[in-house]
């Protein structure tokens, strides 16, 4: 999938290297605790500014993942079993970090009978436990319309639950071609229905048009979405799907005022947003 159309890019996706104590110190908590984070293994573009500011986000259950969308860089290959001293690892290196909110995601998991529900929730509840008064966002796969596993993850009780749709329904195919758009949509509707908040991300820039853009935000909405990201995407390499273009601030500040006009509570959308930018932003003062 090697794109030989080279496209130039423009002085608004310029980010700084990563520098300061700060980042520093948290690079070395992350790799004394043999962690990983969604940062590294992401390669994203705000590494520099959340790490000097403190935060991250962790990723459990491997570094493996069993799906192989194009766009992502995270490997894809058979994952060890699920570690069961992760969730204390993660819980210290919060405590060490001194966060108030911290993000967790995961690669997914469907060689385990519960998709990693239970890990998902112990790494919860123990982040919960060492950490008082902290607040959570989990950013999950799809759990193939196993509602049971859901609802494991949702009883541990994080603050938001985000599941990405990634892209627009025509694209589907070729980004994510082991997941299904309808079942990642029941998903973010089930999520709100059992009374947590539920947030998506999407990406712009693989050759979608401003209606399939609007068609998405719509389906969110008619799905009980609370919060949305909408970011630019950057191919991990030549050959990973395509970059079809550098969208502009301007048109992501038009995909937000649309969304914003048809229900969405909350929209971060710039060139450099990922899905979990600012997210300690995004917890209603009722939880803090």
């Amino acid at each position: 999938m090697n794109n030989s159309n080279y496209i130039r890019k423009p002085a608004w996706m310029k980010v700084p290297l990563p520098k300061g104590e700060t980042y520093n110190q948290l690079k070395r908590i992350v790799n004394n605790h043999h962690l990983a984070t969604i940062c590294q293994s992401g390669n994203c573009p705000n590494m520099a500014e959340c790490w000097s500011h403190g935060t991250a986000t962790f990723m459990i259950l491997g570094t493996l993942c069993t799906r192989n969308c194009t766009f992502c860089d995270v490997m894809t290959g058979k994952p060890l079993p699920p570690d069961s001293n992760e969730p204390l690892r993660i819980a210290e290196a919060v405590r060490l970090m001194q966060l108030k909110h911290c993000v967790v995601t995961s690669v997914t998991r469907d060689d385990l009978p519960d998709k990693g529900a239970k890990h998902w929730a112990d790494t919860i509840m123990e982040v919960k436990r060492i950490n008082q008064g902290i607040t959570m966002e989990v950013l999950i796969p799809d759990m193939r319309d196993d509602q049971e596993a859901l609802k494991t993850i949702i009883d541990a009780k994080p603050e938001i639950v985000s599941h990405n749709m990634e892209t627009v329904k025509r694209l589907y195919q070729e980004v994510r071609p082991q997941a299904n758009y309808e079942r990642s949509l029941r998903q973010i509707k089930q999520t709100a229905e059992l009374g947590v908040i539920s947030k998506s991300g999407f990406m712009v820039g693989l050759g979608e048009s401003d209606a399939e853009v609007f068609a998405l935000i719509d389906d969110l909405a008619n799905n009980m979405v609370e919060i949305i990201t909408i970011g630019q995407y950057l191919p991990p390499s030549g050959e990973h799907f395509p970059l079809m273009e550098y969208v502009s601030p301007e048109k992501f500040a038009y995909f937000k005022e649309y969304g914003l006009k048809n229900g969405i509570r909350q929209i971060i959308s710039a060139p450099l947003v990922r899905s979990s930018y600012h997210s300690e932003e995004q917890v209603p003062d009722v939880f803090i």
